[in-house]
């Protein structure tokens, strides 16, 4: 099955916009660049047609058995959730619309002078499946920026939060209250009919994502600066606003590695916890902050957001022990002395991989291309070199490669952003690409409310009682 879904996605991604959307040179006649929302609009009933069709044909059928262990080891490896998005392989990584990280990376439109995709492309190819054009880029830029103030309520909110309150709880809390503006739970009131929750529910979408980077800068500056913020340049694109904000903007290395994190982070499948808990959330018709302050505080977990920070602690200790230039024998010292201690080494490992995470694999790209000799990045090589045999040998890990997460906070370090609490807000701000786009997909769809069946122990065994 595995190796049929990889064909299939292969295949999609080869073929033109033209051929995998019905929408032709059409597009490239108009004086006037098609907005997102318009390309949206025009793709939902064609969707709603494929949707039928696969249910007409498909419907009864299985997708396999679901057995005991499942249920009791946090459902890994069910099939239950449809997220049109990203599709995670065991084996190659994350395809978003049935493209590899490193075909976006060539596909989607650049800054100028920058090498690294602009979210705004990315975001476009979650919704729609196509690789948008220059002007449309710069035109979703140009909206983002647009709306991207926030209410003063919420600016008031965030300046009364304690510096101590955790910087992922305060930005739970200000993405909640967005909910007071919110376009559909205004509509919904006034009596919305069922097949346009689509409209309201993007223009909530898009206001979300427009105003993450001022929530996440207000909470930077009252935290860790003197609380005093620059105005978004209408100019610019998404990263760059944000980097201004957080008070690296004169660096455009770290504006090109804002445009890869986040592009990189936006999605990965719908079964971990802030995408599922997400569409869960909206599945109930609640709005998109609402649903998206939920997956942050499920983003806020140890198991799920926190993995970077464990890293760059871990590495710090290593280094604090064993110098800056450890031989490969401390390192491997080091690293087995972490596992007999009954502790995992962060960073390795995945749910669903089984070979080397691209996401790793593009910001070691990024570091070896901005700084090859920075200690802490060859640090990180070196462990890329010697814990997957240690782990291997050790028998400790079904995948020993690195995952996203071990490469991501020494980047964020090396350009001065140091503070490691902060760092699950950036991660935030990503994740909430891909959220809101299936947020949409499932209004146009008509998705309805979520809910499995549950069993308790009693009921497991009683309903195995005799049976082999």
């Amino acid at each position: 099955m595995a190796a049929s879904l990889r064909a299939a996605l292969k295949y999609q991604a080869r073929l033109p916009v033209a051929s995998r959307t019905g929408f032709g040179s059409v597009r490239g006649m108009a004086s006037k660049p098609q907005t997102l929302k318009e390309r949206f609009a025009e793709l939902i009933p064609k969707e709603i047609e494929n949707v039928k069709a696969i249910r007409a044909e498909h419907g009864k059928k299985a997708f396999g058995q679901v057995t005991v262990d499942q249920v009791y080891g946090g459902m890994r490896g069910l099939p239950a959730l449809l997220w049109d998005g990203s599709v995670l392989d065991a084996e190659e990584g994350i395809r978003f619309r049935g493209h590899t990280i490193p075909d976006i990376q060539k596909a989607l439109p650049k800054a100028p002078g920058g090498q690294e995709p602009l979210p705004e492309g990315l975001f476009w190819l979650l919704l729609t499946g196509e690789i948008p054009t220059e002007e449309q880029v710069r035109g979703l830029s140009a909206e983002w920026a647009a709306r991207a103030s926030l209410p003063s309520f919420v600016e008031e909110l965030i300046d009364r939060c304690p510096s101590t309150l955790h910087p992922m709880s305060q930005f739970s809390l200000a993405v909640t209250a967005l909910n007071h503006d919110s376009a559909f739970a205004k509509a919904y009131s006034e009596g919305i009919s069922k097949k346009d929750y689509w409209g309201p529910t993007f223009e909530d979408a898009m206001d979300l994502i427009a105003k993450l980077p001022a929530i996440a800068g207000r909470i930077y500056r009252n935290v860790y600066g003197d609380g005093k913020l620059p105005a978004i340049d209408l100019n610019k694109d998404y990263s760059a606003n944000l980097s201004t904000l957080l008070g690296f903007g004169d660096n455009e290395a770290f504006v090109e590695l804002m445009r890869l994190y986040i592009t990189i982070h936006s999605d990965h499948e719908g079964g971990n916890v802030s995408a599922h808990t997400g569409k869960l959330v909206g599945s109930a018709l609640s709005d998109p902050f609402l649903s998206f302050a939920a997956s942050l505080n499920g983003l806020a977990g140890p198991l799920h957001g926190l993995a970077n920070q464990e890293v760059l602690v871990w590495l710090m200790k290593m280094k604090k022990q064993l110098g800056e230039s450890p031989s490969d024998d401390a390192v491997r010292e080091y690293i087995w002395g972490t596992l007999n201690s009954g502790q995992v080494i962060p960073g390795y490992g995945h749910a669903v991989l089984r070979k080397t995470d691209p996401r790793y694999t593009a910001q070691r790209e990024f570091a070896q291309k901005h700084l090859p000799n920075d200690p802490f990045f060859k640090m990180v090589g070196q462990i890329y070199d010697i814990a997957p045999k240690v782990l291997l040998e050790a028998g400790k890990a079904k995948n020993p490669w690195p995952n996203v997460d071990a490469h991501s906070g020494v980047l964020l370090t090396y350009y001065g952003l140091s503070q490691m609490q902060f760092y699950t807000v950036l991660f935030g701000v990503s994740r909430a690409f891909g959220v809101a786009a299936q947020l949409c997909w499932d209004r146009a769809l008509g998705a309805p409310l979520e809910r499995p069946k549950s069993y308790s122990s009693a009921a497991i065994k009683k309903m195995f009682e005799g049976k082999p």
